[in-house]
């Protein structure tokens, strides 16, 4: 991808501005983008690697900065938002959510939100890598630890922050090296719950994204902390199948093949939206029962019917301290204990 070359160096006195911005409170110098290794991309943003030379123990930092090929009414709605990102980062402190760093801006006005670096990866880099190479799922119990990481993520965002976090999906989920951390990022759309977890404001908007929207989401119902649960089962989906959800048509088995929006069912796709996809299991066995199970229940389309972070969070750990299977979760027992 072509990396974007309109960032500029912040000043002398923009860097004094910086280090008050800082988390350490020492000053903030950004390179610029071409001097730093491009980590990814989303809506409206690229995210850079920042190394940050002396001592070795600095540890390096995730920069995420506006895409310079946004229009300038595109420019002012992400930097909004990546403003309103900062603000709630900065209030966040979790081993399994991406930590603030800094929040600066550049010589020509841009915002840049500095992070920690979760991660060499998202998660969806790591599917793409398996199904690229010709794998299967990822290992049932590498599923069932990102599982309870991201509930645990969750867990403290619904509970503690009273935040629904927005946009779950398999993106923003940062890994580094062989599953060794796990953790949630990008809570650019977050809303802020009251204390029976629903979104505050009646007029706030979910943006989330298409694919992993519940359907109270798309149908203009109350939203709540179980949007998370449903988009959270989805990620679990993308795990067991390497695929996107309701993007079946999309999987071409010829390598030649090329996509035609001719060839897209939009109206099948539409329909599928908001409900639970298939799970073809001839290719999972019965170590993954407990995770098919986690992600049924997760994606029931009422939202009453989906467990809380709090409660996945209680059976996983539960599963993983229990000594010689004694504790076996499955549809039948444990799960719909979690209803509420």
């Amino acid at each position: 991808m072509e990396i974007e070359n309109t960032f500029k160096t912040p000043c002398k006195k923009e860097r004094a501005q910086c280090g008050s911005a800082g988390s350490c409170g020492m000053p903030v110098t950004i390179p610029a983008s071409p001097f730093m290794q491009k980590l990814g991309c989303g809506t409206g943003v690229n995210v850079y690697l920042m190394n940050r030379p002396g001592i070795q123990t600095y540890s390096p930092w995730a920069i995420k900065k506006i895409s310079s090929k946004c229009t300038a009414t595109q420019k002012t709605v992400y930097q909004q938002r990546l403003c309103d990102e900062a603000k709630v980062l900065k209030g966040l402190q979790h081993p399994n959510i991406v930590g603030f760093r800094a929040f600066t801006k550049a010589k020509d006005g841009s915002e840049c939100l500095a992070m920690e670096y979760g991660g060499e990866q998202s998660l969806n880099d790591l599917i793409e890598h398996r199904r690229e190479d010709g794998l299967w799922a990822f290992p049932a119990a590498t599923i069932e630890k990102v599982a309870l990481h991201v509930a645990r993520g969750l867990q403290y965002l619904h509970n503690e922050k009273k935040l629904l976090h927005g946009d779950i999906k398999s993106c923003n989920v940062v890994i580094k090296g062989d599953f060794e951390t796990i953790k949630i990022c990008d809570v650019g759309v977050s809303l802020q719950l009251d204390e029976n977890l629903k979104v505050c404001n009646p007029k706030a908007e979910y943006i989330g994204t298409e694919p992993w929207k519940p359907k109270e989401a798309l149908e203009g119902g109350v939203i709540t902390g179980k949007a998370d649960i449903f988009a959270y089962g989805l990620t679990l989906w993308e795990m067991m199948t390497l695929s996107v959800p309701h993007m079946e048509m999309l999987d071409l088995e010829d390598e030649d093949s090329s996509f035609s929006e001719e060839d897209f069912d939009f109206d099948a796709y539409y329909e599928r939206l908001g409900t639970q996809p298939a799970l073809d299991q001839k290719n999972l066995g019965g170590e993954y029962q407990r995770m098919v199970e986690l992600f049924c229940i997760c994606t029931n389309e009422d939202p009453a019917k989906r467990p809380s972070a709090a409660q996945i969070v209680q059976v996983l750990e539960s599963n993983m301290n229990a000594v010689e299977n004694t504790c076996v979760v499955s549809a039948d027992n444990c799960y719909p204990k979690l209803l509420i």
